[in-house]
């Protein structure tokens, strides 16, 4: 089996480079639809990460959810990654119709499509990301002359990390430089690293954070503090525009799935943990220990909002470290399903960004 890496978000730097994109958005906005065609039923192919931060994927698909929601009429194709590119590739080569993916790719496969190739139709979760540091460290201007992991260069926790050390007038560069050296690894790493004293630190997802409080470390930053209502995106849910405009129909099922999956996860804690570490075993041939996973767990906040104002901030931020261009995000969000979703359920709407 693969080895999981339980990554949260993709490279802006690495994704600005994928040389598939022009020919891929051609693909994902093509004709050909495996899907399509004949008598039989629609295929929807879903893609998701194996972790915590994609609870109501995983949730979703151990439990069923989305096959009921779907219908007869649907036959679910899933497929699970462990890093944004390979499923924005599987988006613009058309072998992927929608996936649960971060704020960074998600960015990256609207820009480099020239936004036609997603469009994201709901939220999925927020929080869990954390800076831990060792346990004499105190303040941030303790963090002058350390090293501090990240789990990629450009990606949402790089440049989380990078603004804030920025706002706190501490310089970084890319080649690890500066006042504070930042070191772009492996999340499977950083354990290892932070008890052998390679690194000082570590800005990183869950379950990542609480492994690392565990190994000894504490937590200096929880990210929540540093956003409105201490609400960022951290999991949102993707179609391709090619998909959604042939088979609307499955996407608002797609979306009632997504919808449901959520409802399970915040009314059934305890079964959706299990549900967890049951699939992920399946996948990788190892549990993930329930008892981590509910540590980890009130970090989290899975919600149907996709907190938009936060995916531009974040993007915002990158911008203001030099890691990304600007990019202009409209037409990037289609939530009309969503709402149709929630309104006739007799929940709050979310405003269309």
């Amino acid at each position: 089996m693969r080895r999981l890496h339980f990554r949260r978000s993709v490279s802006l730097v690495t994704l600005a480079v994928i040389g598939v994109a022009a020919a891929g958005t051609t693909a994902a906005c093509g004709d050909e639809d495996p899907g399509a065609g004949g008598s039989g039923p629609v295929t929807l192919r879903l893609g998701y990460f194996p972790n915590i931060t994609h609870a109501p994927a995983v949730v979703g698909v151990e439990k069923g959810i989305f096959t009921e929601k779907l219908g007869t009429g649907v036959k679910l194709d899933t497929k699970t990654f462990n890093a944004g590119p390979a499923a924005i590739e599987a988006i613009f080569s058309g072998a992927l119709d929608a996936t649960y993916i971060g704020p960074n790719p998600t960015v990256n496969a609207f820009s480099k499509s020239k936004g036609q190739a997603v469009r994201v139709v709901s939220g999925a979760a927020s929080g869990g990301v954390a800076l831990v540091v060792k346990p004499e460290i105190t303040s941030v201007e303790q963090l002058r002359g350390r090293k501090v992991a990240t789990p990629q260069l450009g990606n949402t926790q790089d440049v989380a990390l990078r603004h804030w050390l920025r706002e706190k007038g501490l310089k970084t560069t890319k080649e690890g430089g500066g006042d504070v050296k930042v070191v772009p690894q492996e999340n499977s790493q950083t354990v290892e690293t932070f008890t052998s004293g390679a690194i000082d630190g570590a800005w990183v997802p869950e379950p990542f954070v609480s492994r690392l409080v565990n190994a000894g470390g504490k937590v200096l930053v929880d990210e929540r503090d540093l956003w409105p209502d201490r609400r960022f995106v951290i999991t949102n849910l993707i179609v391709s525009t090619r998909f959604l405009r042939e088979h609307p129909e499955v996407v608002k099922k797609l979306v009632e799935g997504q919808v449901a999956a959520n409802e399970f996860v915040n009314t059934r804690p305890d079964e959706s943990q299990q549900a967890i570490s049951d699939h992920i075993a399946k996948i990788s041939g190892k549990p993930l220990d329930v008892k981590l996973i509910k540590q980890a767990w009130p970090t989290l906040e899975f919600t149907n909002d996709p907190i938009a104002s936060s995916l531009k901030a974040g993007l915002d931020h990158a911008v203001t470290v030099e890691l990304t261009q600007p990019v202009s995000l409209d037409g990037l969000y289609d939530l009309r399903y969503l709402n149709e979703v929630l309104k006739g359920q007799g929940k709050g709407e979310v405003a269309q960004p």
